[in-house]
């Protein structure tokens, strides 16, 4: 379902900003302290090649930039993911990936298109300006 991997990959990248944080070696990753980076890495890739079979056929343009920018991301995490070993430096350099971040702002503006948030009852700030 779309959402579940629109989940995964917001969840997923914000456990990766406090995994960068903490300044785990690469060496520590078999033999350190869990959680660990791998399977947040792997559930965000096969959630990325879910929205790519989901809209890359798609008629609508917004949807066929996000299952491109997923493809682009996709490639990066899969690169991290072949090294025997991830660290929290190579996790905050992907975290800075425009590839990524492309990602996430899409499906943020994605998101808040299908679903907008906040209470539809409240009167907008430029109508209250009006009176």
């Amino acid at each position: 379902m779309i959402n579940d991997d629109i989940e995964t990959i917001e969840s997923g990248y914000e456990f990766l900003l406090a995994y960068a944080a903490q300044g785990r070696p690469a060496d520590m990753e078999a033999t350190g302290p869990g959680p660990h980076a791998r399977p947040t890495l792997q559930g965000m890739q096969q959630a990325m090649q879910n929205l790519v079979s989901e809209f890359s056929g798609s008629a609508d343009n917004f949807e066929q930039l996000i299952a491109d920018d997923c493809n682009k991301a996709g490639a990066a995490l899969g690169f991290i993911l072949a090294q025997k070993n991830i660290g929290s430096e190579m996790v905050d350099n992907l975290n800075a990936s425009i590839h990524l971040r492309a990602v996430l702002t899409d499906l943020f503006l994605y998101g808040e298109a299908k679903e907008p948030s906040g209470d539809v009852k409240e009167q907008p700030l430029w109508e209250e300006a009006k009176r």
